[in-house]
């Protein structure tokens, strides 16, 4: 596996097409060998909205910069704090990474 870098921003999270709230993330990417790209990290936003989201699987963030991820929870729980969550990046497009 190799260190691909990271990427942080803003976006709208979305969840059925329909817009939950401002998020922010910062993704970590890495190549695996067999090619595959994979990214994970945190998402950020309100506690509230968070929490009617968490574990559904309809649930997209479409990034100040025009990208569309799917994303993927990856902890079975959300955490009490409530306004932060892992996630996996469910799609296969190379990621634009920060310098």
């Amino acid at each position: 596996m190799r260190y691909l870098g990271g990427s942080t921003g803003g976006g709208m999270l979305k969840c059925a097409g329909a817009d939950i709230g401002r998020a922010t993330y910062d993704f970590d990417s890495y190549a695996q060998k067999s090619g595959e790209i994979t990214r994970s990290g945190e998402i950020r936003l309100a506690n509230g909205a968070l929490a009617g989201v968490f574990g559904r699987s309809d649930v997209e963030l479409l990034t100040d910069d025009g990208q569309l991820l799917r994303l993927r929870f990856s902890e079975r729980k959300l955490a009490p704090a409530g306004n932060a969550a892992h996630v996996d990046v469910v799609d296969r497009r190379v990621p634009n990474t920060n310098p």
